[in-house]
């Protein structure tokens, strides 16, 4: 099992969708908990993060750093990689 971590950042992005979408968002973060890469890909350009996860048109950019996922950024695929 690995811990789940989201920075001050990542927090704001999440506060920033309604109710519906953050609870949608949270239910599949947790299955990062169980194996982090299995539904991810990694990023060509790491400057942003080391993984992305899919979860419908938004993207959770994360990095995986001593058993722990630690969430950078989410936000609409549109956005997310400026």
């Amino acid at each position: 099992m690995h811990e789940v971590i989201l920075t001050d950042s990542a927090l704001r992005d999440l506060r920033s969708f309604d109710k519906k979408l953050q609870e949608r968002l949270i239910e599949k973060i947790s299955e990062l908990e169980k194996e982090p890469t299995a539904k991810s890909r990694k990023l060509k350009n790491s400057s942003l993060g080391d993984y992305r996860f899919r979860i419908g048109d938004y993207r959770v950019i994360y990095d995986i750093d001593d058993g722990k996922v630690v969430i950078l950024r989410i936000g609409h695929r549109k956005e997310i990689y400026r």
